[in-house]
């Protein structure tokens, strides 16, 4: 784990080195401070001249002008080092998560993964700045503390000896018993963050129901599990703090007794007045450092879930790659189910898809039609490699899906999912996602094909109008439109819509596919539809049941054959029947 971490400390290892450096020089100087201070108590106590005095002080004040120099220095490579790495790690994550595939993303929810990019990273961002410091300052103050706590009192520094195995005990017991309350605490944390995104993201639905009071409770739950758990790991981590109190004082009562009697019995002729004061001064060092260490040793306990949460993500290897040597070039737009089953995970039982054999010329316009549940969007995913196929093959352009590159591939294979998703931004900036380099003139040709044109026009600001998160400020079928437009843009020889045209009416629907048929005819179409009348003029239309094709053939002669397509047919032309009656 630790491994994988560091590899995203990169261009701030300098700063990670220099922190522990100046820390270690800090540490150096305040240990020496109270050994000179021991010395000046017994020259005065001898009856030394002001110049001595002022000698001592000198050394003093520079040394603790030294020490201050160290601390400042250390503490700013630390912020470096710490939110640099944090910086890279956020990146390292966001980046491993861009090469995801469908089935990646299917093991983490959305929710978890904002989780661990924000809430995880800043515990381990805190964490790491506290290694880099005080993680290394505690121990040294500590080591070198001890040596001068036996230099400076002798047998009376055997209590340290005595303190420190009890306080590790109980740290170690502490870490047991809080480590799994954690890392249940942290999964909680996902649910919390999926219901606030999930209520968020469909507000206009919670208010239209006026299911307020319901999302309401609902959050209250989760925050109050979450609540719950993490109440419980803060109660067990509570004893770190009198356990630590306990040894403090433990330690103060002994020195002070055991250190006044000595002076008092023995004249000072064993321990003098200097050597004591000294003593408590590294008996307070001793006492903080190790107050340091619970703290740390908190943190890191924290810390140490969400490091394995993020080291999950970046191992986490995406199951779509490239073949040793991948094609760059896709042929034409023909494609071919060569006996394809597919199921979404392994431990699945049943199959989305069944003994799937399809051939596809390039060209084709190819409907698609089933009830809910069939598996018609589980088909089309499989074209583009956004799943591969569980059994068979997939081919496009006479190749193996898998021989080619995916960036290549997917270039040439245009999908408007059902879930239209357009991002903050100018609707420009939004269609250019099809193409970066397009030209204003290849936009509006786009748009025009989609019968997007005509209502962007009517926008105050034309194509340079502000598309507010998720589209919110468009209707749904004007959402669709850019989708396609933006689809259309990547000039594919596959174009794929996946009930794309649900929310545009039948005029608008049927203006879309006359401009696919006069402007893209070498293109290989498949459209994806609810209504008959969507898919009515394709070449062929593929009727869908239960992850399997039921039927293929012409409007006309799956009337004749398919009983599916014969009741849906019928089912959506009952009105303009009952009309002409």
């Amino acid at each position: 784990m630790l491994k994988e971490l560091s590899k995203s400390i990169r261009e701030f290892k300098a700063a990670s080195v220099k922190a522990p450096v100046f820390v270690s020089l800090e540490v150096v100087l305040e240990c020496i401070i109270p050994f000179i201070i021991a010395q000046l108590v017994n020259e005065i106590k001898a009856g030394c001249g002001l110049g001595v005095i002022a000698g001592y002080g000198a050394v003093l004040i520079v040394m603790a002008g030294l020490s201050l120099a160290c601390g400042a220095a250390a503490g700013a490579y630390a912020a470096t080092a710490s939110c640099g790495f944090a910086r890279n790690l956020r990146k390292d994550m966001y980046y491993q998560i861009q090469t995801y595939s469908f089935e990646n993303i299917d093991k983490f929810s959305t929710s978890s993964l904002v989780t661990r990019l924000t809430t995880d990273i800043t515990n381990v961002q805190q964490a790491y700045m506290m290694i880099v410091r005080i993680a290394i300052r505690c121990p040294l103050m500590l080591v070198f503390s001890l040596v001068m706590a036996f230099i400076m009192g002798g047998k009376m520094a055997v209590i340290f000896a005595l303190v420190v195995p009890v306080l590790g005990a109980g740290l170690f017991a502490i870490a047991r018993l809080v480590m799994p309350l954690f890392r249940k605490g942290f999964k909680m944390y996902d649910n919390l963050n999926s219901s606030i995104q999930e209520n968020v993201k469909g507000m206009r639905v919670v208010k239209s129901y006026v299911r307020e009071e319901y999302e309401k409770q609902k959050f209250s739950g989760a925050a109050g599990d979450v609540c719950v758990q993490f109440t419980k790991a803060e109660r067990i981590l509570a004893f770190n703090n009198p356990l630590m109190q306990f040894c403090l004082y433990t330690v103060m009562v002994f020195v002070l007794f055991f250190g006044s009697y000595t002076i008092i019995t023995t004249k000072g002729l064993a321990l003098d007045v200097g050597q004591f004061s000294a003593m408590l001064t590294y008996s307070f060092q001793i006492l903080s450092s190790l107050m340091m260490l619970s703290m740390v040793f908190v943190m890191i306990t924290m810390a140490n879930e969400s490091a394995q949460r993020i080291v999950e993500v970046l191992r986490e290897e995406s199951s779509m790659k490239n073949p040793a040597e991948p094609v760059c070039e896709v042929k034409d737009g023909s494609i071919d189910f060569d006996g394809v089953s597919f199921k979404y995970s392994a431990k699945a039982q049943k199959m989305a898809l069944a003994d799937i054999d399809l051939h596809i010329r390039s060209g084709e316009t190819i409907g698609i039609i089933g009830g809910t549940g069939s598996s018609k969007s589980s088909l089309i995913q499989l074209i583009s490699r956004l799943y591969d196929a569980t059994e068979g093959t997939v081919k496009v352009g006479g190749l193996d899906v898998r021989d080619y590159d995916l960036e290549s591939l997917r270039n040439q294979v245009a999908v408007v999912l059902q879930k239209n998703v357009l991002f903050s931004g100018t609707i420009k900036e939004n269609l250019r996602w099809g193409n970066q380099e397009a030209a204003d003139e290849e936009l509006i040709e786009a748009c025009k094909l989609a019968q997007a044109d005509e209502f962007i026009s009517r926008f105050p600001n034309g194509y340079d109008t502000y598309i507010e998160q998720g589209g919110a400020n468009v209707s749904g079928g004007q959402k669709q439109r850019l989708c396609i437009a933006r689809a259309l843009l990547k000039k594919p020889k596959i174009l794929i819509l996946d009930d794309s045209t649900s929310a545009v009416d039948t005029k608008t629907d049927m203006l879309i596919r006359q401009a696919f048929k006069t402007y893209i005819p070498e293109t290989t179409k498949l459209i994806i539809a609810q209504r008959i009348a969507s898919v009515q003029d394709a070449d062929r239309i593929i009727v869908m049941d239960g992850g399997t094709i039921q039927a293929v053939g012409n409007h006309e002669e799956l009337l004749k054959k398919s009983a599916i397509y014969r009741e849906v047919y019928t089912s959506q032309n009952k009105g303009g029947e009952a009309d002409e009656e």
